[in-house]
C-alpha cells in the first residue's frame, strides 16, 4: 500500500508544480508537461514487454528492484541540474511503475485466501487514491513553500521504507508457483472485453477530465479558488468510491465493473447536460470522482479471474491499455476543445464511457458467454 501510494504520488506530483519547475529549470510549460504525458505513454508501452522479460524472476526480487529504481530515480530527479536529467529520471520511474502494477497485484492477493482477494485489491486501490487526495496536494504545498525538489526527495524516503520491508519479509517462490499466478476462471473472450472496457473508459474519463478546470470556470462559472475545493471533493469521492467498491468486490466481481463504468457515463453525460447549474455540476463531478478509481480497480480485479495465462501478464496488459486510453482520451479532448469548445469534451467523454459500458454489458449477455472456462494453470 505504501509503495502504491508512493508511485501514484510520483506520477502526478508535477501536475501541481508545473509552473514552479518551469521557472526553476528555465524551460517552457509544454516541456514540463511532457514530464506527465511522457510518463503515461512510457507506462502504456512498457508494461507488457517488461512483465514478459521478468516472468521467471522471483517476485520479491522484482519488487525490490522496482523500488530501488524508484528511490534512485527520485534522488536523481531531486538533484537534477537540467531538464534533460529530470526527464530521464521521470522515465526511469515510469518504467518501474509500468512493471509494479503488473507484479504487485498477484503478489499481494496471493498472500490471502481467495475469498477475500477483492478486499486486498480494494486496500491497494485506497492507497493509490490517497496519493491524489493527500500525497499530491501535500507535495504541491511543500514544493511551493520552498523548493520543488524537496517533495521529490521525500518520495525516495517512502520508497526506501517499502523496499526494506518487502526485501526482508516477502516470501520467495518461483513466480509460476505463487497462489495467484493464474486466473481463477480463465476466459480469453472475457479478457478481451475487460481490456477494451478499461481502455474505452479511461479515454472517456480523460477526454473530459483533462480540461475539467476550464469547464468548471467557463461553463460552471466557478471562481479559481472554488475550483481547487471542487477538485479536492473529487479526490475524496474517488477515495470513497474505491473504499465502498473494495468491500463488494468479493461478492460481485463481475457486476462491479459495470456499475463503475455506468456511473462514470451518467456523471459525464449529466455534467454535459447540467454543468451550467452549480449544484448539479458539483453533484455530477462527485459522481465522476466516485467512479474513476473503481473503474481501474474493478478491471484489475477481473483480470485476476479471467486471465487466460499468467495474471501478471494480464494485469500488465490492462495497465497498458488503460494508460493508452488516458493518452488517447487527453489527445481527443484537446482536438474536441479546439473544434467545439470545452463543453463538448465532456460530451465526448460521456459517449466513450457509454460505449465502454455497452461493450461490457454485451459481453455479459447469456448468448455471448462461453460454454465453459479454459483450464487454469500453465
Amino acid at each position: 500500500m505504501l509503495a502504491a501510494f508512493t508511485f501514484n504520488t510520483a506520477e502526478n506530483l508535477p501536475i501541481g508544480l508545473l509552473d514552479v519547475i518551469s521557472d526553476g529549470l528555465r524551460v517552457s510549460m509544454p516541456a514540463v508537461g511532457l514530464l506527465v504525458t511522457g510518463y503515461g505513454v512510457t507506462v502504456a508501452v512498457a508494461s507488457v514487454p517488461l512483465a514478459h522479460a521478468v516472468r521467471a524472476v522471483p517476485r520479491r526480487q522484482v519488487l525490490t528492484g522496482l523500488l530501488a529504481a524508484l528511490v534512485v530515480s527520485s534522488l536523481v530527479a531531486a538533484l537534477a541540474p537540467s531538464y534533460g536529467v529530470l526527464l530521464g529520471a521521470r522515465l526511469l520511474t515510469a518504467l518501474a511503475q509500468a512493471l509494479f502494477w503488473a507484479v504487485m497485484g498477484p503478489v499481494a492477493v496471493g498472500l490471502f485466501p481467495a475469498e477475500v482477494r477483492g478486499r486486498v485489491v480494494g486496500a491497494l486501490s485506497v492507497a493509490g487514491s490517497l496519493a491524489l487526495v493527500l500525497g499530491v496536494p501535500a507535495g504541491t504545498w511543500l514544493g511551493r513553500l520552498g523548493d520543488w525538489q524537496v517533495p521529490v526527495a521525500l518520495l525516495a524516503g517512502l520508497g526506501s521504507l517499502s523496499l526494506v520491508t518487502i526485501a526482508a519479509l516477502l516470501p520467495t517462490s518461483p513466480p509460476e508457483e505463487e497462489p495467484a499466478a493464474y486466473g481463477t476462471a480463465p476466459d480469453r473472450r472475457r479478457f478481451g472485453i475487460v481490456l477494451a472496457t478499461g481502455a474505452l473508459s479511461a479515454a472517456g474519463a480523460f477526454a473530459g477530465f483533462t480540461y475539467i478546470v476550464t469547464f468548471l470556470g467557463d461553463v460552471g462559472g466557478f471562481p479559481p479558488g472554488t475550483v481547487s475545493v471542487l477538485l479536492m471533493a473529487f479526490g475524496v469521492a474517488c477515495l470513497a468510491g474505491v473504499t465502498v467498491t473494495g468491500a463488494l468486490l468479493d461478492r460481485h466481481p463481475w457486476r462491479m465493473p459495470a456499475v463503475a463504468v455506468a456511473t462514470q457515463a451518467v456523471g459525464m453525460l449529466g455534467l454535459y447536460a447540467a454543468g451550467s447549474r452549480p449544484v448539479a455540476a458539483v453533484a455530477f463531478l462527485v459522481l465522476i470522482g466516485s467512479a474513476l478509481g473503481p473503474v481501474f480497480m474493478t478491471t484489475q480485479n477481473a483480470m485476476l479471474h479471467c486471465a487466460p495465462g499468467r495474471t501478471d501478464m494480464a494485469l500488465a496488459a490492462n495497465s497498458g491499455a488503460y494508460n493508452a486510453g488516458i493518452a488517447g482520451g487527453a489527445a481527443l479532448g484537446g482536438l474536441v476543445l479546439a473544434l467545439a469548445g470545452v463543453r463538448a469534451t465532456v460530451l465526448a467523454g460521456g459517449l466513450l464511457s457509454a460505449a465502454a459500458c455497452a461493450v461490457l454489458l454485451a459481453g455479459r449477455a447469456p448468448g455471448n458467454r462461453r460454454g465453459r472456462p479454459e483450464p487454469a494453470g500453465p
